[in-house]
């Protein structure tokens, strides 16, 4: 994978041979963030509730706790994908994109947690919703060098 003074780019291959250490930290964050969610509600149905014993404080304070160091694993998991060369696009989904370049165009590859590959694209400036299947970007570069004639 070729690496520039900005960020990676990443070939299909490229992307689908970092895809199992991708795959894992995804489902770490897709686990935490879940974690995380239960114990925000918890945290809320408590404060909410009206009551100020020491016993309710305290298990406030513990769910707080909780929730300041499941935040920064999953800041330390972000920066693992990061360091990859990769991006969180959304932590409940486990959604990850990978910088790519295709036909001189800036795009992003897009994976999901539970995709078996990476097999979709989007633009630099699309979303998750926008994403096509990479075979059809495979067969638009195919119509623009036949069009040049290469």
């Amino acid at each position: 994978m070729p690496r520039t003074a900005t960020k990676p780019s990443f070939s299909l291959a490229d992307a689908n041979r970092t895809l199992p250490l991708v795959r894992s930290i995804a489902q770490d964050i897709v686990t935490e963030f879940g974690h995380l969610r239960s114990v925000g509600r918890e945290r809320r149905a408590l404060e909410a509730s009206g009551a100020h014993d020491d016993a309710t404080r305290r298990k406030v304070d513990e769910l707080k706790g909780a929730i300041d160091e499941g935040a920064s694993r999953i800041d330390g998991y972000i920066k693992e994908l990061s360091e990859l060369g990769v991006e969180l696009k959304d932590p409940e989904r486990g959604l990850v994109d990978f910088p790519s370049e295709r036909s001189g165009r800036a795009v992003w590859l897009c994976w999901k947690l539970g995709e078996d590959a990476v097999a979709h694209w989007h633009g630099m400036d699309e979303t998750y919703i926008d994403r096509r299947p990479v075979d059809s970007l495979v067969k638009r570069e195919r119509r623009a060098a036949e069009d040049k004639g290469e």
